[in-house]
Formats: structure tokens, C-alpha cells, sequence
């Protein structure tokens, strides 16, 4: 069994965001403390993942593009328990990881996007992966929304969790637009 280094770091990384971007954090006593989640949400800078984890106590198992494994990248992806993707193939592993750890009642972390949104819209379309993860492993899905601008020691960054729910239809292309619909009822309610 590998060592975890996430648990160790997620302190100090609260501590240092906390005083360099004193973000806000609304509703993050809806994150389960215990049982399998799924967090997902939009995406719109790098840091995204280290805010999610300022949220809560647990351990995030986030899944993030293969190309940051690169060097000794890896082993730093590696010891805080990501899970690589490669958007041109299937991810056998991968996904074996992911649900493993989900029936496990763990968490994992997905960003739908599937990449940082660098344009005007709102979100990117959805892939469909966080669907597919709870409906194949009875999981919850916990959305969430990032707003604000991360500019250092400056308010105005914002992450709001949604209510937590359960797939109900065994219908992916359904599934995966309520829950881009819950993330942007999310957004416009974070930015009103």
C-alpha cells in the first residue's frame, strides 16, 4: 500500500490558500462526512482542486489529464492519490480506481468540463463521467460551483456546494444535463 500524502498537505494547503485568496465557502456542511461522492463542478483556474479540499476533512481522489504526470510531477500526482486520464483512450485503469474507490465510500473529484474553461461561456459542454460514476456505483453526486477571480489577498472567490442527490433515471444524456443544470442554477445564484 502506497503512502497517502494528501492528508498531510490538506492542512497546511488550507492554511496557505485561506490567507493568500480568503475565499468564501458557502454551504460546505452539505459534503458528506462519510460514504461515496462524487464532487463535481465547473472549472476554471489550476487551483480549483485545492479549493475543493479546503472544504472538507476528506481525502479527494481527483481525476486530472495524464500530461501533469510528466517528471517528477508524477510522483507528486501520484502521492496525493489522483487519478491520470487519457483523453484519447479508455482509462480501463483509471476507471477501475475510481469506482474501486467509490464502493469503497470514498471520494473522488471530477471536473465535467473535462478541461479549464478558458472561454466566455459559462460551462463547456458536459462529458459524461460523473453520471457514469454514480450511476454505476449507487454513489452520490455533490455539486459545486466556483466563482470569483483568484487574485491574491484579495475576497472575492467563492465556492458553493450544492445539494447532494442520487441518480434517479437510468438515462446518461438526462443524468449528465440536470446535473450541468444544477452546477449553473449554482452559478447564477453564487453570482447575483
Amino acid at each position: 500500500m502506497r503512502f497517502n500524502l494528501y492528508p498531510v498537505l490538506r492542512p497546511l494547503v488550507t492554511l496557505l490558500f485561506k490567507l493568500l485568496y480568503r475565499p468564501k465557502i458557502i454551504n460546505k456542511e452539505l459534503i458528506p462526512k462519510t460514504g461515496a461522492i462524487i464532487l463535481a463542478g465547473n472549472h476554471k483556474h489550476a487551483f480549483d482542486p485545492l479549493f475543493i479540499g479546503v472544504c472538507t476533512k476528506r481525502t479527494i481522489h481527483f481525476l486530472a489529464k495524464k500530461e501533469l504526470y510528466k517528471g517528477i510531477n508524477f510522483l507528486f500526482f501520484d502521492l496525493v492519490g489522483t487519478l491520470p486520464v487519457d483523453k484519447k483512450n479508455k482509462n480501463v485503469k483509471t476507471i477501475g480506481a475510481a469506482e474501486q474507490t467509490l464502493n469503497n465510500g470514498g471520494a473522488i473529484g471530477i471536473f465535467p468540463e473535462g478541461t479549464r474553461n478558458r472561454t466566455h461561456e459559462v460551462l463547456l459542454p458536459f462529458k459524461k463521467g460523473a453520471v457514469r460514476f454514480a450511476m454505476d456505483t449507487n454513489s452520490l453526486i455533490v455539486p459545486f460551483c466556483i466563482t470569483g477571480e483568484y487574485k491574491l489577498f484579495k475576497k472575492g472567490l467563492t465556492i458553493t456546494i450544492g445539494k447532494p442527490y442520487k441518480i434517479k433515471e437510468n438515462d446518461v444524456d438526462k443524468e449528465n444535463d440536470k446535473l450541468r443544470k444544477k452546477i449553473l442554477n449554482l452559478i447564477n445564484g453564487a453570482v447575483k
